[in-house]
């Protein structure tokens, strides 16, 4: 079953290529979820003095 279908994703942060920002952290597929994303984003914003990409992947598990 997939992160996905669990209703759950996990988030990496990264300043730039092999420097992550923080810990790896799971984040709910719920409105409290999205707004933890969204002030994680905001938060490497502030740091960096740009607005991060975002990746998607979808993680496949058979």
């Amino acid at each position: 079953m997939s992160e996905c279908a669990k209703g759950e994703s996990q988030i990496q942060g990264f300043l730039d290529k092999k420097k992550p920002f923080r810990s790896r952290f799971k984040v709910y597929h719920t409105m409290e979820g999205l707004e933890m994303l969204l002030y994680f984003l905001i938060e490497i914003e502030k740091n960096t003095g740009v607005q991060p990409p975002v990746v998607l992947r979808k993680i496949l598990t058979l």
